[in-house]
C-alpha cells in the first residue's frame, strides 16, 4: 500500500436540504493515525465522509488527499465502508472478494482476508445465510484486500458483538501501522488511540 501523507480539509463548508450542517471546518489528519467523527445524529458525520469522499461537493472550503483536491483523483485513494454492504446473497464471501479484487485489479490474499475478520469457517456459504455482523466483517475484509491508503468508515462498529468490534480495533491497528489513515464516523468509542472531531447541529 502506498501511504497518502494527509488528510487536510480547510475551511469546509456542507448545506444539505438547504440546511446548513457545518461550515469553517478545518482539520488535517496525519499518516498512521485514525480519526472519531462524533456528533450527534444530523451533525453531518456521514455528509462529511462523502465529502472528503467526492460523493459530494462542499459549499465552501477545500479537501485535499495528499497532493490532491480533484474529487475523481481523491476517489481512487479511498476505501468506503458504508451502510450498505455490497454482499449479492447468492454469491459466497469468497467469491464476493474475488469479484471486488477483479474489478478493482488488485491481487490479494482472499484467505488471508476473510481469516483477518473471523469468516475463514464460512467463505463458501451464500452470504444470504449471513447475519448482520457478519456482513459487515465481509465490509471490512474488502478494504483490507483493495489496500486503499485511506478507509472512511460509517458506523464500522454497527451490529458487530464484542468479538466482531474487537477485530474491528485490530484491522484498523494494521491498517494505521502500515501507514494508512481512517475517519470513521461513530457513535461509540473505536477501542483504540484516535483523535477526536465532534461535530455540533448547525442552527
Amino acid at each position: 500500500m502506498v501511504a497518502s501523507s494527509t488528510i487536510d480539509v480547510s475551511g469546509l463548508a456542507c448545506i444539505r436540504g438547504q440546511r446548513l450542517l457545518f461550515r469553517d471546518l478545518s482539520f488535517r489528519v496525519q499518516a498512521g493515525q485514525v480519526l472519531s467523527l462524533e456528533g450527534p445524529n444530523g451533525a453531518g458525520k456521514t455528509s462529511l465522509l462523502r465529502l472528503i469522499a467526492g460523493f459530494l461537493s462542499p459549499a465552501a472550503g477545500t479537501i485535499a488527499v495528499g497532493e490532491t483536491q480533484d474529487p475523481e483523483a481523491r476517489g481512487r485513494l479511498i476505501g468506503w465502508l458504508g451502510h450498505h454492504d455490497a454482499a449479492k446473497p447468492q454469491l459466497t464471501p469468497r467469491e464476493v472478494l474475488a469479484f471486488f479484487a477483479g474489478l478493482y485489479r488488485v491481487d490479494g490474499d482472499i484467505a488471508a482476508a476473510l481469516g483477518a475478520v473471523g469468516l475463514g469457517a464460512i467463505a463458501d456459504l451464500p452470504c444470504q445465510y449471513l447475519s448482520a455482523g457478519q456482513k459487515k466483517r465481509l465490509a471490512l475484509a474488502r478494504l483490507q484486500l483493495l489496500r486503499r491508503p485511506v478507509w472512511l468508515l460509517d458506523e464500522p462498529l454497527s451490529a458487530l458483538d464484542a468479538q466482531g468490534r474487537r477485530h474491528v480495533a485490530e484491522i484498523l491497528e494494521r491498517h494505521t501501522a502500515s501507514g494508512g489513515i481512517a475517519v470513521a464516523a461513530t457513535h461509540e468509542p473505536l477501542g483504540i488511540a484516535c483523535e477526536r472531531l465532534i461535530l455540533g447541529s448547525a442552527s
